[in-house]
């Protein structure tokens, strides 16, 4: 018998509570020592990429500092009983050690490097990019990363789509669906699909009127375990 398919579109919010921090809430740390247009722009790299790839550096070692959260570990034991498919705007590894099998990063990926002249070649990277280290076709590599003012990659927005018109719950995790692109994605969940929003902001969110949505006014963590708590007994 197919397991029914969960799809869990998660933001911000879920790596926050591993201590990594994003412009719209640090208060304090990296990015309040960084302005947006100054390292996550492809004008920022022509401008000056000794500081685009420092900024990234320091952001990737915090990464591999960074432990999975209660969320992450919940999504991914949700796959003894459930086909799950996560749709991440975050550019962080967690929810893959946390133990999830079909992670689909839209903004890139920060364990991950890739060459200026041919976006197609793309390695793993653990440790610092600096200037100076190439590609195999002798091209700078840059992070990973979709900056503002990107698009997406098509072929991993069309990947996702496909998991949101065949899940049974979509459940949106610690984003603020203001994003776009990437805020479309509820909106090609079929109708007769459950939704649930889990963020300490549901309560001010309205993503659909037409449709039935419960919206859970909770850190990710708290409320994944609520929900957790709820689709194990089903």
């Amino acid at each position: 018998m197919k397991k029914p398919k969960i799809l869990f579109f998660t933001g911000a919010g879920v790596s926050a509570e591993s201590g990594l921090q994003t412009f719209r809430d640090s208060k304090d740390g990296l990015w309040d020592n960084y302005k947006i247009e100054d390292v996550c722009t492809p004008e920022a790299w022509t401008k000056n990429p000794a500081m685009v790839l420092d900024f990234y550096n320091q952001r990737r070692r915090q990464c591999k500092e960074a432990q999975p959260n209660l969320a992450h570990e919940l999504i991914a034991k949700l796959e003894a009983q459930y086909e799950v498919v996560v749709v991440t705007q975050n550019v962080d590894n967690l929810h893959e050690r946390a133990g999830s099998t079909k992670v689909i990063h839209l903004h890139g990926e920060l364990m991950k490097a890739r060459s200026i002249a041919n976006p197609n070649l793309i390695y793993d990277r653990e440790g610092d990019i600096v200037l100076g280290d190439l590609c195999e076709q002798q091209s700078q590599l840059r992070p990973h990363i979709v900056w503002f003012g990107e698009g997406l990659d098509n072929t991993l927005l069309d990947a996702a789509i496909k998991e949101a018109v065949t899940c049974a719950v979509c459940v949106v995790v610690g984003s603020s669906m203001l994003v776009h692109p990437a805020n479309s994605l509820p909106h090609y969940v079929p109708f007769a699909s459950q939704m649930v929003v889990i963020d300490p902001l549901a309560h001010e969110m309205d993503l659909d009127d037409e449709r039935s949505i419960y919206y859970l006014s909770e850190k990710a963590t708290d409320g994944m375990q609520q929900l957790y708590d709820t689709l194990s007994k089903l």
